[in-house]
């Protein structure tokens, strides 16, 4: 049942902490940590951002996608 919880949100999350990850070099686990901890003290704050981000990204990938070169044709 856990396995199954944690695929679901590995699948399906918006990859806002393995972007955020890989663009300053740091463990993803700590951010996704952060994220939790942040979320419990602030009553929720770093959830609404969490879901911005993700939808400002996937806005983004759907632009790069959409955009493709001369050489493309």
């Amino acid at each position: 049942m856990l396995q199954r919880i944690l695929t679901f949100f590995e699948r399906y999350s918006f990859g806002v902490c393995t972007y955020l990850g890989e663009r300053f070099n740091i463990s993803i686990s700590k951010i996704r940590l952060f994220f939790i901890y942040s979320s419990f003290l602030a009553v929720g704050f770093p959830l609404i951002f969490y879901f911005f981000a993700g939808v400002v990204l996937d806005i983004r990938n759907f632009i790069k996608r959409k955009h493709t070169g001369v050489t493309d044709l």
